[in-house]
């Protein structure tokens, strides 16, 4: 049983999911949301080799690739207070010799020297444009939801400057930017190749978009089908966001039965 972390003001240790897994959460700080969860089983991710995730907040899709992957983990991150919950939660978890923890700008993150580049790169980034929306007045949180630390250009290049040439780059995002998001990919060189749109139930309007890339691939993309999340009256989960939630299954299907 690994020990259990001195935990700071407001931080809780949640389970995550059905894995077996743990990790330190504050609302005050931090909190992973289902779009963590659905891009750790979206993205495309090498058996073995070496996965970066950049913008990694509290560590939550490093340790969901854990469950999918023996590959070496780098989880990016540019905020003090969450790098260190999510290298606490590596170690609550026993897992320090998978991931590693990196506090570091990706505007200015490079491969150090004999370092070979990333097999696969992920992302979750702010979703929103500096000038657009309400501020949190919480620093974190305002970081997280827009862009200060870094743009959607800063993160495309980070991608394409640390994949290796045919690795993936996997991102979640608001469909509302998705010509953005196209453009600034491929000018870094990064192919779209699978996106899959989320809607919160039938009928109504993407709220969130997975985007899959290949480093300097042929223009070839598929559009997948579409991602339901709750089914019935709106209020329980479809069954297959219970299988990915809940942990029958560890990656989503391009093709659901």
């Amino acid at each position: 049983m690994q020990p259990q972390p001195n935990l700071l003001p407001g931080e809780r240790i949640d389970d995550l999911l059905t894995y077996e897994l743990k990790i330190i959460q504050s609302s005050d700080v931090f909190s992973f949301s289902l779009d963590a969860v659905l891009l750790a089983r979206f993205a495309g991710v090498p058996p073995r080799g070496r996965v970066l995730d950049l913008c990694t907040g509290n560590g939550v899709v490093p340790l969901l690739l854990t469950t999918r992957t023996n590959a070496a983990i780098d989880g990016v991150e540019i905020q003090p207070r969450l790098a260190d919950m999510a290298e606490r939660s590596v170690k609550l978890n026993g897992l320090e010799e998978r991931i590693r923890i990196l506090e570091a700008d990706l505007k200015t993150l490079g491969l150090k020297d004999g370092e070979s580049p990333y097999d696969a790169v992920t992302v979750n980034p702010p979703y929103m444009p500096v000038h657009t929306g309400d501020h949190k007045e919480n620093p974190h949180q305002a970081m997280a939801r827009h862009e200060i630390g870094c743009t959607l250009e800063d993160v495309a290049a980070a991608a394409s400057r640390l994949v290796r040439r045919g690795g993936r780059v996997s991102m979640v995002h608001r469909p509302t930017r998705l010509a953005e998001i196209i453009d600034a990919l491929r000018r870094h060189r990064l192919e779209p190749k699978r996106i899959r749109f989320v809607h919160p139930r039938i009928g109504a309007e993407a709220n969130m978009v997975l985007i899959d890339a290949l480093k300097e691939g042929r223009p070839e993309v598929r559009t997948l089908p579409p991602l339901i999340v709750y089914g019935g009256e709106g209020r329980t989960y479809t069954q297959e966001l219970l299988d990915v939630f809940y942990g029958s299954k560890n990656e989503l299907n391009d093709f659901p039965s």
